[in-house]
């Protein structure tokens, strides 16, 4: 408009963030929303790119990072298995041989033949969660939609994390709930306003993030 400047800010939704995750760790990334957290995850899982930097993977990945990403609502759960499975780079010999397993782990076998568009947020979880699983990555990436799920599946989830970390397999979590992250987690990382505030010891991360919303 006449008489009016524009003010354009620049804005990183992550910026200078530098770590490193070992082989076989459960890493959790912590913080309020907003501050990076997805943004990371979603650049370790190759859907988005930074400008600058890079980061370095080795291994097969899987990654969980929304309700429903990877699957087609109009689809049955039976049919999205195939298609989910193929999207995170399973054979589908692979999948035809770990169909029983996936629906049993899910728990939604008494609804595998609906349109998934009819399951709760909380089915579309524990489906997505089964398939990523049985991906059986090396690196498996996970946003907060495992809290979607109940108390019995959380469980079940943790259990294979547990699982994971036996097999030297590496997990990244994504969550808000932070007793369950200092539980679960071998360190965490803080994310503040897109920028690494600091990394270590879960139950020092936890105080410090806390201490900082204080």
């Amino acid at each position: 408009m006449r008489g009016r400047k524009s003010v354009h800010e620049d804005f990183w939704a992550l910026n200078d963030i530098s770590f490193d995750i070992n082989k076989g760790e459960t890493f959790g990334l912590v913080g309020d929303n907003g501050s990076g957290k997805s943004t990371l995850l979603k650049c370790m899982a190759q859907i988005l790119y930074p400008d600058k930097g890079s980061i370095a993977m080795q291994g097969r990945v899987a990654a969980l990072l929304e309700v429903g990403s990877g699957f087609h609502p109009e689809l049955s759960g039976r049919e999205n298995i195939f298609l989910n499975g193929s999207i995170l780079g399973m054979a589908k010999q692979e999948i035809v041989k770990k169909f029983d397993s996936i629906v049993d782990f899910s728990g939604v076998s008494e609804f595998i033949d609906q349109p998934v568009k009819n399951y709760s947020s909380g089915m579309y979880v524990r489906l997505g969660f089964s398939v990523a699983i049985h991906v059986d990555p090396d690196i498996l990436l996970v946003d907060e939609v495992l809290a979607v799920g109940d108390e019995t599946f959380q469980q079940k989830c943790a259990d294979k994390f547990v699982e994971f970390r036996r097999e030297g397999k590496t997990v990244i979590i994504v969550s808000h709930a932070l007793g369950t992250m200092m539980t679960m987690c071998d360190r965490l990382a803080w994310l503040s306003h897109g920028e690494l505030q600091t990394v270590g010891n879960p139950d020092e991360v936890v105080a410090s993030y806390r201490g900082a919303a204080q």
